[in-house]
This record gives structure tokens, C-alpha cells and sequence, in this order.
């Protein structure tokens, strides 16, 4: 097979010879490479920032307000509410048959149960922020104090020798 797409040339060793020559693999990968263009268009920049660079997009903003991603609590009060609408307007209409008076307790649940996971979960994060402060603030003094004669877990030592 000369000159053509695999190669047998003597620096390959006796039995390869169907492997294919570099000149023949860089113009697959060219192809390949032409192939690809064509079948995926260029996307724009926006668009590839936003799907490679998933730090650097626009936070989603719930009402265009409640930053979900980015504040502490939000996601999991939303979730719940949602929980609670669907289980209270749901229970209310399976009791009652009325419609309309069934979707505005489905709001009022999806209020309630949001306002109250919101709470719940805010204070024990403020919980635990001021744990977290008051242990920062414990090493912090430990590693200040620490071989030194304010160091509370050092024992006083008295010397009989000196009287």
C-alpha cells in the first residue's frame, strides 16, 4: 500500500503494518474537528459563560426579589411552602368541594408554612453563627494566651525555694 492512508514504513515493527501514519491521524482529527463545527454552531458568549462558568451567571431571583441560590434558608422555606399549598388547598378541597375558597387556603398555607420554615431556620442559623463566633473567639484567645502567665489552663506554680 503506497502512499496511501495506513503506513508501512520500516521504522514500524513487522506485523503493524495497517497502523495509520501521523499524517493520516491529523487529517481525521481535521475533519473531525470541521465535522463538529459544522453539526454545533458557535454560541454566544453569554451563553457559554453561562453554562461553563456557572459562578459567574445571574443568581436566580424568585419574584425577581429572593435571591434562592445565594441567601441561607430561602430555598428550603420556598420548597416547604410549596409542600404546604399543595397539602392544605388539596385537604381543604377534598373536605369542602369549593374551589375558589380551596386556592386561597392553598396561599395562605403556602404563606404560613413559608413565613414559618423562614423563622425556624434564620434562628438556628443566627444559632449557630453565634456558636461559631464564640469557639472563633475561644481559639483565637487560646492560641493568644498560650504559654503565658494569663493562661487559664496553666497551673500556678509557688516556689518554696525563694522564702
Amino acid at each position: 500500500m503506497p502512499d496511501g492512508l495506513w503506513s508501512s514504513s520500516p521504522s514500524h515493527p513487522p506485523g503493524l503494518d495497517c497502523v495509520p501514519s501521523f499524517l493520516a491521524l491529523k487529517f481525521f482529527l481535521n475533519e473531525m474537528k470541521s465535522l463538529e463545527a459544522e453539526l454545533n454552531p458557535p454560541i454566544s458568549k453569554k451563553v457559554y459563560n453561562y453554562i461553563y462558568n456557572y459562578k459567574e451567571h445571574l443568581p436566580f431571583k424568585l419574584l425577581g426579589i429572593l435571591d434562592v441560590e445565594n441567601i441561607p434558608c430561602a430555598r428550603d422555606s420556598v420548597l416547604y411552602g410549596s409542600l404546604g399549598s399543595v397539602v392544605a388547598g388539596l385537604g381543604h378541597f377534598l373536605l369542602t368541594s369549593r374551589i375558589r375558597r380551596s386556592c386561597d387556603v392553598g396561599v395562605g398555607g403556602f404563606i404560613l408554612v413559608t413565613l414559618g420554615c423562614w423563622f425556624h431556620c434564620r434562628y438556628n442559623y443566627a444559632k449557630l453563627r453565634i456558636q461559631e463566633r464564640i469557639a472563633r473567639d475561644g481559639i483565637k484567645n487560646k492560641i493568644l494566651y498560650e504559654s503565658t502567665h494569663l493562661d487559664p489552663e496553666r497551673k500556678p506554680t509557688t516556689d518554696k525555694n525563694s522564702s
